[in-house]
Order: C-alpha cells, then structure tokens, then sequence
C-alpha cells in the first residue's frame, strides 16, 4: 500500500492540519547537495505483540486475577510515572478473536528507544510474562515525507491523536529496489496518484514510520478509523494504482481492538 506519507509529532493535544504542499526531492540519496544528518529529536514508535500459553488458563481465578493486576500495574506505570519530557504515549488493543498468533499488543511512542527496553523489562518481572511469548516486535521512527512536507488531516498524514479510533490496523512494508532506480519525478507522479486516492477516506488516518537500519521491514503504517469497511475499501482502491507495483511486501496484517489493559487482558481468560 502506502510507502510514505507525512507526519508531525504525535501528541495527546489536537492541532490544526495544514494544508499539504506537494514536493520533489530530486537528490534523495545526498551525493549531490551532500545534506548533513538530521540529529533532531524524534519519536520512536514500538508495535509489540503478546501471545498466551493456553497453561495460564489452567491456575487458579484467584492466580490469574492477581497475575493480571500486577502486569496491568506495570503497563501503565511506564506511561503514568515517566517525565513529561520523556513523551511517552501508550495505547492498548486485543487481537483476541481476529488473530490467532498473537492475543494483544501495546502501542509505545518515545523520544527515546531505549525506553522501550524499560517498559519490556518491568514487564518481564511480573509472573503474568512467564506465560507470554513476543511473535512479534516492531520499532519505527518518524520522520518528514520526502512526498509530502505538510499534513492536511485524515487520509494525508498522521492524525495527531494517536489511536482515537476503536480499531487500528497495522503491518510491516517494504519495498521492491527497483522502486529506489526510478527516478524523482516518477515516484512523485506515483505518490501524487496514490494521495488522491486516498483523499475520499476521510474516516482512516494514517500513520507511516520509517525502519531503515532499526528493524526488518522498511516502514511500520497504522491505520486508525471507526470504519473497517473503510479500511477495507481504501486498501482495495489503491491495489490499482501504480505505485502498488513496487511492494515488495505488507504482511503480516493485524486488526487490533481499541480496550483498555484490564479489559485486554480480561480477554485472555
């Protein structure tokens, strides 16, 4: 689907959007204006995935609810008690019922990684994660579109309230080298056709993180809406547009159910 798109920093403040204005970076590899490395500070994003062992559904009620509220405990610790600097924003969602490989995840953003790395470990404390595995793991970092250098609201950029919506829809993506050999202007024209498309999907917003060098994939995109048949309509919409020629790859796909840590893990048993 969508390669990259634009972003701000995600916050828990609304803003107003801005009108996008539309650009060519005719030198993204650097060799000719040679640009000096963005050291400025950005958002870290981690996807992480929790699978039961069906065994924890053998110990006791007293077992499992003392389990839970510990973990539930350390969860939004990482959250509740960090710095406000720090920007941490934590949002949870079930996958009970749609995925069979994984049974929650956690949506973490921070200014810094190695925060991530924290909040695993206290997790890893509580006796609730002996009976968890990590399918999986995805960590993305935002940056400026090189497409788009301005956001105007749902279907162009990231909505500035992350996770609003009652679902999100997430997958890793990559795509094929010979997209990297086209040149400027022919990946713009594609860019420019795949945003038009999407404009009419005004109840899916969209959020693009970049991977490079940090996990497997290339980009990590959330979709946040009230509206799976939207979502479902617009992933259909854009297989016909010619940028979609060069994915290399877009699965695993996750439909993840906005709940609350205690309801989420009330789903486990």
């Amino acid at each position: 689907m969508s390669e990259e798109h634009p972003h701000q920093p995600a916050s828990d403040t609304p803003q107003r959007p801005a009108r996008p204005k539309m650009m060519v970076d005719l030198d993204p590899s650097g060799q000719v204006t040679q640009k000096e490395p963005d050291r400025a500070k950005r958002q870290f994003l981690n996807y992480a995935f929790f699978k039961l062992d069906p065994a924890f559904r053998r110990l006791s009620s007293a077992e499992q609810q003392e389990m839970k509220r510990e973990f539930a405990e350390a969860v939004r610790a990482w959250h509740e008690d960090a710095p406000r600097e720090a920007g941490h924003i934590l949002r949870s969602y079930s996958t009970v019922g749609v995925r069979a490989d994984a049974d929650f995840m956690l949506w973490r953003i921070a200014f810094d990684v190695r925060d991530f790395t924290e909040a695993q470990a206290a997790l890893n404390r509580t006796r609730l994660m002996g009976y968890l595995t990590q399918p999986y793991n995805f960590i993305a970092m935002q940056k400026r579109s090189q497409y788009v250098n301005r956001v105007e609201g749902s279907g162009h950029g990231l909505e500035l309230l992350p996770g609003s919506g009652q679902y999100l829809f997430i997958y890793p993506f990559v795509k094929t080298r010979a997209w990297y050999d086209l040149t400027p202007h022919a990946r713009q024209g594609m860019m420019d056709e795949h945003i038009y498309a999407s404009g009419p999907f005004k109840g899916v917003r969209i959020n693009t993180s970049y991977s490079y060098g940090i996990d497997d994939q290339e980009f990590v995109v959330s979709f946040d809406s009230d509206y799976p048949q939207e979502f479902v309509d617009l992933v259909h919409r854009l297989r016909y547009t010619e940028a979609s020629n060069y994915t290399l790859s877009d699965t695993p796909m996750f439909t993840c159910v906005k709940k609350s840590v205690d309801d989420l893990l009330n789903d486990l048993a």
